[in-house]
């Protein structure tokens, strides 16, 4: 079986071990706050550690308030934990920040002295320099997580890849990385499909001009790609889309560009460019941070600044143009109060846009974004789904244990949109070796559990590849970014229990809030079953039938499977539920 690296190297055990010794290692914050989502006229309290071998008398936090205001607190000593990794203790300190009402924004350094001296270490960088510190900000948001949002089922458009549009073939590129045609006209001619299916929000790939098929190396971020269409276009698909309850989603890259943009040329050319200090020079001009060593996308400078200030003006003019939110790529690059002033500039443009990023770590780094983005992907549910239905290589008492813990572990007011694959990561019907039941399994659980589900184009279509992405220790993505199947190459049967899925998700409330129950549990059968308010969730992951004999009780009198229509019979306060081989009920 092929590797399925979505967490890259992070579930090797020696580099958790690196990162768990970093972050106890010096004078340390982590975005560690409480709340987590801070409210209005409530203090914040924050965290503060120093692990290692220097030591540290006192511990205080300077801070100062938008449009006026601030002053120093000194922490207070917290006592200390023990870690056994390190054989060591871990001093900690907690201060407040004074309660302050919505609206306000508050940027703020925290520092530890060291002893018997009047040298400050500044969290989390351990400067020496106060104007070098890492500075943290928290912006007091009036607004929660969108009501909309928490309703959404998305459906995910890799533009290049969908449609070209009516009358139009696909392109014949020489490799999986050239141009297959994909349009903007393209998708407003399949909006009605994608809402015969029931979803009622869109989220699509980068569509800023660019050299390459995905996007991700825009040039311009006022432009769209000229290969895709043009303002006209996409405007037409806005107001389209939400003439039909579509929601739209752009996909916005905050931490790096093209080496093509007139702003990077310039810099990288000229000593004296207003745009040199947009980038993070190692040695001009040749040596400069990137994202994960690819020259050709050149790292901004993120600090408050004209490149801060150009990307923020950025999302404020396409939400101006009637875009509704933003998946936000690579989250993890940019520092955390880059995106406290992120929220604020975009919430100010529309108070009801949905903003979710990609941050591929631990839950509890996950968790930090809170407050600064309604939430993040959920990249976690995402493995143990396709680990327990695709490459069964979890049982199913596995599967439970983790998704207990997951659910109680974010609070419900941070936005967990949930999915099966992506455009970087192998297609779910190729790892489960082409099964559609083990989708189809994995799929009833995607869309029964709270996270807004989100569907990869043409997952539910019976889109596939041909080879898996990481090849030889080198990936491969454009593996998963096959042409979308239109007319009779699409899998019918998939098709219409996908569209069943999302009308019961819509039909029924307690399934995108509230808890989770669970009423049955047999590894050896292989089968599973769990409420969630009004509904019951039943799955066989075995090839052979079975029946399961589960509590009736707030279930209605007339309960039946709405998913396949298999049988259910109520002996009392029991029900029967029988399911065939690889299968799964929604009984309500």
């Amino acid at each position: 079986m092929y590797e399925d690296r979505i967490f890259g190297d992070l579930l090797h055990p020696d580099r958790r071990l690196a990162g768990h010794r970093a972050g106890l290692s010096g004078v340390r914050h982590g975005h560690r706050i409480d709340p987590i989502i801070p409210v209005p006229n409530r203090p914040i309290r924050l965290a503060l550690t120093a692990g290692g071998p220097v030591a540290f008398d006192a511990a205080r936090c300077v801070y100062a308030i938008d449009g006026g205001g601030g002053g120093e607190i000194d922490l207070r000593s917290a006592g200390a934990t023990w870690d056994t990794i390190e054989w060591g203790y871990v001093h900690c300190w907690s201060g407040e920040l004074p309660a302050l009402p919505a609206g306000s924004m508050v940027r703020y350094r925290l520092a530890a002295r060291i002893a018997g001296s009047d040298e400050w270490v500044h969290a989390d960088n351990q400067a020496r320099d106060a104007t070098q510190a890492t500075e943290f900000a928290v912006w007091i948001d009036p607004n929660g997580v969108p009501a909309w949002a928490r309703e959404a089922i998305v459906y995910h458009v890799f533009l290049d890849r969908f449609y070209p549009g009516d009358g139009k073939d696909w392109l014949q590129p020489d490799g999986p990385a050239g141009f297959f045609g994909g349009t903007l006209r393209g998708v407003i001619q399949k909006l009605d499909y994608i809402q015969s299916l029931g979803f009622n929000a869109i989220w699509m790939s980068p569509l800023f001009a660019s050299p390459s098929h995905h996007g991700y190396d825009a040039v311009d971020y006022y432009q769209v790609e000229p290969r895709l269409g043009h303002h006209a276009d996409l405007k037409e698909l806005i107001d389209s889309a939400h003439a039909r309850g579509l929601r739209v989603i752009l996909d916005f890259v905050a931490n790096h560009w093209s080496h093509l943009h007139a702003t990077f040329q310039s810099a990288r050319c000229d000593p004296s460019s207003p745009y040199r200090d947009w980038y993070v020079w190692k040695h001009w001009p040749d040596d400069y941070e990137t994202y994960f060593g690819v020259r050709e996308l050149p790292q901004l400078n993120l600090r408050r600044g004209p490149a801060r200030d150009y990307l923020l003006d950025c999302a404020r003019y396409w939400l101006k143009q009637g875009v509704d939110g933003y998946r936000l790529d690579y989250a993890y690059g940019p520092p955390h109060d880059f995106w406290t002033d992120f929220r604020r500039a975009c919430r100010m443009a529309n108070s009801d846009c949905w903003l979710f990023g990609e941050v591929i770590n631990t839950a509890s780094l996950q968790l930090t974004y809170g407050g600064r983005l309604d939430g993040t992907l959920d990249f976690l549910l995402a493995r143990a789904l396709r680990e327990t239905f695709g490459h069964r290589t979890w049982p199913l008492s596995q599967f439970e244990s983790f998704l207990a813990a997951h659910e109680a572990f974010f609070p419900p007011e941070f936005s967990c949109p949930s999915f099966l694959d992506n455009h970087d990561m192998n297609r779910f019907l190729y790892l489960s070796g082409g099964d559609a039941a083990r989708l189809k399994l994995a799929a009833l659980v995607l869309f029964t559990l709270s996270g807004p589900p989100v569907v990869y184009y043409g997952t539910e279509a019976g889109v596939t590849q041909e080879r898996p992405i990481h090849q030889n220790d080198f990936g491969i993505f454009e593996e998963a970014r096959l042409p979308m199947k239109w007319g009779d190459e699409q899998d019918a049967d998939l098709r219409e229990f996908f569209r069943r899925l999302v009308h019961l998700r819509r039909e029924h409330s307690a399934l995108r809030g509230g808890a989770r129950r669970v009423v049955h549990l047999d590894d050896t059968a292989g089968t599973y079953a769990y409420r969630r308010g009004d509904a019951l969730v039943a799955l066989n992951t075995g090839a052979e039938p079975r029946t399961l004999r589960l509590p009736a009780g707030g279930l209605p009198k007339d309960a039946a499977d709405r998913l396949n229509g298999q049988r259910v019979t109520r002996d009392g306060n029991w029900l029967d539920v029988h399911l065939a081989g690889q299968s799964g009920v929604f009984v309500a």
